[in-house]
């Protein structure tokens, strides 16, 4: 059995370990309120201009052609990882680099490996797993997760948008958090480019409507389309945001009672040396005091 010190020791680091997780939880609680509430003004935005741009596209019928819809053969293949930056948030960044490995290889498989594959991670987390592959990275953009703004996404998707175009990248694959509640998470790999519409509806149920369009359709799609894919790339980043946060609150939460648990297992510990200590010492004065009567 341990003596009394080494179990005052371990009992004053649980304490302190304990009062670091419980801020920690604190102070996630207070950013994850500000990403939450980021992220659901967000939302009904992002939902209401892809309905509008998927009625436009039903009464245009195909009459005008979608560069960054173009589909093509992938041999090579871009995947954004949206991680975070820092790590105590449990199995979070550990199940979206779980995600983004088998879609790089199922792209590989698929290739036989003669596809290429570019990994741009968006989380510092993301940047040092990818980073001790063969895979080549793309740096630039690591950073965007501390603090997401939509100027820096937009500078992202631009980028995105412009290597499409060029032939650089024919495919891009998000894989972000998409944020439920402070417990659960759901892990998304969303095709960012070429730009796919998915209403839920087939083509014989969508809703045509005849719009009046100035100055011309092909300028309205032109401007809408970019713009929508900027919005959901910064809609991605804020759910992994939000969802970062809740993780962390959910770890520290744990580990907090974890740590609560443990010091009750260490005080009884504590108080069973005592006491056992205590005995010792009346049982070594009776035996001296009876000595001294013999």
């Amino acid at each position: 059995m341990p003596n009394l010190k080494e179990v005052r020791v371990r009992i004053g680091s649980v304490i302190s370990t304990q009062q670091i997780t419980k801020a920690m939880k604190m102070v996630s609680a207070s950013k994850l309120r500000r990403a939450q509430t980021s992220i659901q003004q967000l939302r009904p935005y992002t939902r209401k201009l892809s309905a509008v741009i998927d009625n436009l596209n039903a009464s245009l019928e195909g009459e005008i052609e979608l560069p960054l819809a173009t589909d093509r053969q992938v041999q090579h293949l871009a995947v954004v990882v949206v991680t975070s930056d820092k790590g105590l948030c449990g199995g979070f960044n550990a199940n979206l680099i779980k995600t983004a490995r088998k879609i790089i290889q199922n792209f590989q498989k698929q290739s036989g490996g003669k596809g290429m594959c570019t990994v741009i991670p968006v989380g510092k987390k993301g940047m040092d797993f990818f980073r001790k592959s063969d895979l080549r990275i793309d740096t630039r953009f690591v950073g965007l997760i501390q603090r997401p703004s939509f100027d820096q996404s937009a500078t992202l998707g631009t980028a995105l948008m412009d290597d499409f175009l060029n032939g650089i990248y024919d495919s891009v694959q998000v894989v972000y958090s998409e944020f439920k509640n402070p417990v659960i998470q759901y892990y998304r790999a969303h095709t960012f480019l070429p730009m796919v519409q998915d209403s839920g509806e087939t083509s014989s149920d969508k809703k045509r409507t005849d719009y009046i369009l100035e100055p011309n359709a092909a300028q309205i799609i032109a401007e809408m389309i970019p713009a929508y894919l900027r919005l959901s790339l910064h809609r991605a980043i804020l759910d992994t945001n939000a969802s970062e946060h809740g993780a962390r609150m959910t770890s520290m939460d744990k580990a907090t009672e974890n740590a609560g648990e443990l010091l009750k297992g260490l005080k009884l510990q504590y108080n069973r040396a005592r006491q056992a200590a205590i005995t010792t010492e009346i049982t070594e004065i009776v035996g001296g005091a009876a000595a001294l009567v013999g």
